[in-house]
């Protein structure tokens, strides 16, 4: 019963106007060599299946803290809803198969990870970019 409560909240949360308006981004630091990054590598990336980019380069994963922001941008990239990923997740790190991203506390603390590592891959939404950091793939 409570498994289907939160999935009844987070469903909420995600078909919540500020939840879909927002335009979700994939970027890396100014810092990083040349990146590019497709929606496919970008989705690899975040479900453990890869650790480098198509040219080999090895790459470290942000993801921001629980909630909606979170939880919008692994349905758009994944189709996946929070529990799915959590499921995923567990079971790949369980096998030693990946290990999961960083978890920032806070935007803030996203921003400047990402703002200030190379070759360190994250999610934000548009307005929290700033001007240290590329677009790589946007998620409408």
């Amino acid at each position: 019963m409570l498994r289907l409560l939160l999935r009844l909240l987070t469903l909420i949360a995600l078909l919540s106007p500020a939840a879909s308006r927002a335009e979700l981004v994939v970027v890396t630091s100014q810092r990083s060599g040349p990146v590019e990054l497709s929606r496919e590598q970008a989705e690899k990336l975040y479900l453990g299946r890869t650790t480098t980019l198509g040219d080999g380069t090895p790459v470290k994963l942000v993801d921001l803290p629980n909630g909606p922001v979170r939880d919008d941008f692994y349905l758009k990239l994944t189709s996946k809803n929070p529990s799915q990923i959590v499921a995923y997740r567990s079971r790949l790190v369980f096998t030693g198969r990946t290990t999961p991203p960083l978890e920032a506390e806070s935007v803030a603390e996203a921003r400047q990870w990402l703002a200030d590592t190379p070759n360190l891959i994250g999610y934000l939404e548009r307005a929290d970019v700033t001007s240290a950091m590329r677009i790589l793939l946007r998620l409408p």
